[in-house]
Order: structure tokens, then sequence, then C-alpha cells
């Protein structure tokens, strides 16, 4: 009998038994496990030809049909599966853990593989990593306008011991119009869900967590509603720098690109710049100019993030004065002022009770 295990065993024993995910190239492609390999047991034709026969004659004809369509490929199944195993173990989950994984756990135990399966399949995996972003995490927001070096500073941080949830390394995109530039090509929401909870699952939430003050969007991936509900209502340290300091930082950033692919970039945002300041970020990136193609952009940027901050509780927004970007001492500088934040609060509390 296969033995069917609960998600949160199954991920437990998936950081050292490889996972299969039996379903379609499609729904895998779509999002699937971090990690996971994919041996789909129908085609994305067949698993549709299936569910049509199923609905309109019945189960018995559809797992007819089923055998019909994997009988010459059970061998080739087999064969994948014994490349992946790791000590002939192995765990394995379909959509809702019904027929796709029972069918081919018991192929490959039949075949001297030792299969664990995934009780509510991806279903159990895709509530799992809801309810992880639905707990309250101690955050404080790192805050401050486009250019401050911020995901440079939670990088540094997590060097230096503290916890940090990076969203724009796990979106593959740094929120702008120019964020995708030299990023790898974006998932869906969904997969970028899977991707965050697998980077930070272990993640302590009754410590300090540092998070980016991100837009729901970075790019075309959403952050977790759950998620994002928190970072609007956490406390926010807001970055104040320069804004030539952070000119210099973004042409270092972006200077090494193409002047076709910072062309694209301003296009995406002429309803916003407006047509005079459009022509002439575009005659600058002409020009060779990059210094004034930043400098446009960031009024338009500057604007949106002073309009967005007004939005939030004055009362939890910290401002810290940096002169320059340097994430290494501005890290340190930020962990400084937030333990003095504490100290004060602290004080202040027992004042109050005294």
């Amino acid at each position: 009998m296969i033995k069917q295990i609960d998600i949160k065993i199954f991920l437990e024993e998936s950081e050292n038994i490889p996972v299969v995910d039996v379903r379609t190239p499609a729904e895998y492609e779509h999002a699937h496990i971090p990690g996971a390999f994919n041996i789909p047991l129908f085609t994305n034709e067949e698993r549709a030809l299936v569910g049509t026969t199923y609905k309109k004659q019945g189960k018995e004809q559809a797992v007819e049909l089923g055998l019909k369509l994997v009988g010459t490929k059970l061998y080739n199944f087999v064969r994948q599966a014994k490349k992946i195993a790791k000590n002939k173990q192995l765990l394995l989950h379909c959509w809702r853990g019904g027929m796709r994984s029972a069918s081919m756990a018991w192929l490959f135990q039949t075949a001297g593989l030792q299969v664990k399966t995934l009780e509510g399949g991806y279903k159990a995996y895709r509530r799992n990593v809801k309810s992880f972003f639905a707990q309250k995490f101690n955050l404080i927001v790192l805050g401050g306008m486009t250019g401050s070096g911020k995901t440079e500073i939670l990088e540094a941080m997590e060097k230096m011991g503290e916890q940090i949830i990076n969203l724009e390394k796990v979106a593959h995109h740094k929120g702008s119009a120019f964020g995708a530039l030299g990023q790898k090509k974006q998932t869906s929401t969904e997969q970028f869900e899977n991707n965050l909870f697998d980077s930070y699952k272990y993640l302590d939430i009754n410590k300090t967590v540092w998070i980016e003050d991100e837009s729901q969007a970075i790019g075309h991936v959403r952050v977790p509603e759950e998620l994002y509900v928190q970072i609007r209502n956490s406390p926010v340290i807001k970055l104040n720098i320069p804004k030539k300091e952070r000119i210099k930082f973004l042409l270092h950033e972006y200077g090494k690109f193409e002047a076709e692919q910072l062309k694209a970039s301003v296009l995406k945002i002429k309803k916003r710049l407006g047509g005079l300041k459009t022509k002439q970020a575009l005659e600058a990136v002409k020009t060779g100019d990059l210094e004034t193609v930043v400098d446009i952009s960031l009024d338009y940027y500057d604007k949106a993030y002073n309009y967005g901050i007004t939005k939030r509780e004055s009362a939890l927004v910290f401002e810290i004065e940096l002169a320059e970007i340097n994430a290494n001492i501005n890290s340190k500088k930020i962990i400084d002022f937030y333990k003095g934040l504490i100290i004060n609060d602290l004080k202040n509390n027992f004042a109050e009770s005294r």
C-alpha cells in the first residue's frame, strides 16, 4: 500500500528526497514546488481528452482511456524515476492527491522504488504557502526613494545575521520600468509565491524581519495579499539620500544596457512622464546623456514615492539621513538607528508606567 503523508512531513522529507510532480507539463510550467521534477502521466492533450471522457462517459471509460494512453510509456516513466530517485526513494504528488499520483506511485513501487505521496496533492501545498504568508511577521520596512540601494542594504544585513525577505531577488525584477533589465524571465505570480515561500519558510516570525517597501506589483508578479497588507501596516525606516548620489548609483546599475533597452524602458512610463519629459529623456538616450535620463525618471518616481508614503500612518514612519550609498556602512547605521528606536520606546513605556 502506498503511504500518504501530510504537507508538513512532505516538506521536511523533501529536503533529502527528490520530489516528482506527475501533473501535465502545462500545469507544471504554470507553477510547481521548487526543485520538483516533472514526469507527467499525461500530456496536456491527453489530460484534456481523459477529462472530457470522464464528464461524458463516466469514470470507468476515462480510466480505460488513461490506461490505453500510458500503457506504452510505462518503461520510460520508470527509467526517469530511477534516475531521479535518491537511495531508491521518491516523494510524489499530482493536483489533488488522486488517481494520477496513486497510479504512478504504484508503478514506481512495483519497479523497486520506495514512494510516498502528498496527501491532498499540490492543492495542499498551495494552502500551506498561503497560510505561511498569513502569519503575523515582525516586519520592519526599508523605505526610501528609487535608487537608494535598499536591496543591496538588505543583502548586507543578511550577511550580518539579520532576517530579510528580498522580494526583488525572488521576483527577478527591481520594481521600476527599468527593473527587468539584466534579470531572468519572470515566472507566474503563483510560482513567485512558491519560490518566495521556499526561500523564507524557515524564518523565525518572532524575530525582526527586514523587507523592502514595494508596490504590490513587481513587474508582472504580485506580492501575496496577506504579506502586502502587513508591509503597508508595519513600521517604515525611510532612507533620505541626496538625489545626486542616487543618480550616480542608478547610472552604475543601468548605464551598461543598450540604448534600445533604455528607450523601451522610458516608453513604459511615457504617460506618467508626459510628452515633453518623454521626448527629452529619449533624446538623452540617443545622445548618451544617461544622467539626464535618470534625472528625468527620478522626477516621476520621487513624486510617486512621496505620495505613497503620505498614505502610511505618520507615527510609523521614521526617517534617517544618509550621505552616500554604501550598503555595508548604511546597513550598520540603519540597524543602530532601529535599536535606538526600540530603546527610546522602552524608556517611554517605562516612564508612562511609573
